[in-house]
């Protein structure tokens, strides 16, 4: 169920969609989606109540009434800030697309004050100490210093990457695209410089100013992202020649990016080579990992580490 709530303007009828949110929390979809149906048909421009009415014939297997209520809640609200086409592409109604930035934006200003209780307590989360004890068995393997001048941490969260990394860095920059989150790092007083921006806009801005980062590291970042060959060929313009890109992904046993029930993406093991190859990095790991649990089962994931080619040790690789 949608964390986000926009009211309709019509009393009636959020209270019809709150009625509706406790009969599915009872499990009664059924119920919960004929509420849903009086809701949308007293405010038609009710994005939360389609959107919401969508997830509720999910539940009862029926697809087609799923796409109609989906793409009406992404009608009325075309900024798509619950999601809605990632649910149509999900269910094949829609061609698989980017995260639209008004949803991600919503999905983590909402989580930002019970995000680290969530996800290291309930999901034990371990992504920033896998990337961590990575990159450094990797600066010991290659003859690195353990230190980096400066590091960017893409999507840096509440700050739990820069947390682990921060005993290894002269100058830490976070980016983020949701300002809640960005606030929540702030408060920790570890990183010299924040940002509230889109991460390709970032590192564009940041190549255009010629800025060099000796280690960048993206934690359980780029399941919000189909298309990873751009952001790594972005990110190589910005990382020093003898720099260090690190990053986690979920990944699957099939081909290409498949877009999850959870909304996540997951990305192959030959997708991800092959991205990285064409930004022209090598990788000096690529371990098969998991970075946190769902339903107490580990989620698949890999752990990068990579650097420009010219300056690669391809030895080093793990496959």
């Amino acid at each position: 169920m949608p964390a986000l709530f926009l009211s309709s303007g019509d009393l009636i009828a959020d209270r019809r969609y709150e009625w509706a949110r406790e009969a599915a929390a009872a499990g009664d979809f059924a119920a919960a989606a004929d509420v849903l149906a009086q809701a949308v048909e007293l405010a038609p421009s009710f994005a939360a109540a389609w959107f919401l009415l969508g997830e509720m014939h999910e539940r009862l297997a029926d697809r087609d009434g799923a796409v109609t209520a989906f793409r009406a809640a992404l009608a009325a609200d075309p900024g798509d800030r619950h999601g809605a086409a990632l649910h149509l592409a999900r269910l094949g109604a829609m061609e698989p697309q980017e995260m639209p930035q008004a949803y991600v934006r919503s999905l983590f200003d909402d989580y930002a004050p019970r995000f680290e209780s969530s996800l290291v307590e309930k999901l034990d989360y371990r992504a920033p100490a896998l990337l961590r004890d990575a990159v450094l068995s990797v600066c010991k393997d290659t003859g690195r210093p353990a230190r980096f001048g400066s590091m960017l941490d893409l999507g840096c969260g509440t700050g739990l990457a820069g947390e682990a990394f921060r005993a290894h860095v002269d100058w830490l920059e976070g980016v983020d695209l949701s300002p809640a989150m960005i606030a929540q790092a702030r408060r920790k007083v570890i990183y010299d410089r924040l940002q509230v921006a889109d991460l390709t806009e970032h590192l564009r801005d940041a190549a255009d100013a010629s800025a060099r980062h000796h280690l960048i590291v993206a934690a359980d970042v780029f399941v919000y992202c189909r298309d990873l060959a751009p952001l790594f060929a972005s990110s190589v313009r910005v990382l020093a020649p003898d720099g260090l890109f690190a990053f986690t992904v979920e990944t699957h046993d099939g081909e290409g990016a498949l877009l999850g029930e959870r909304l996540r993406y997951a990305h192959s093991e030959v997708y991800v080579r092959d991205a990285l190859a064409r930004a022209g990095l090598t990788p000096l790991r690529l371990d098969r990992v998991s970075t946190r649990n769902e339903g107490h089962l580990s989620v698949p994931g890999l752990l990068a580490v990579a650097a420009p080619a010219l300056n690669a040790t391809p030895s080093q690789a793990n496959t």
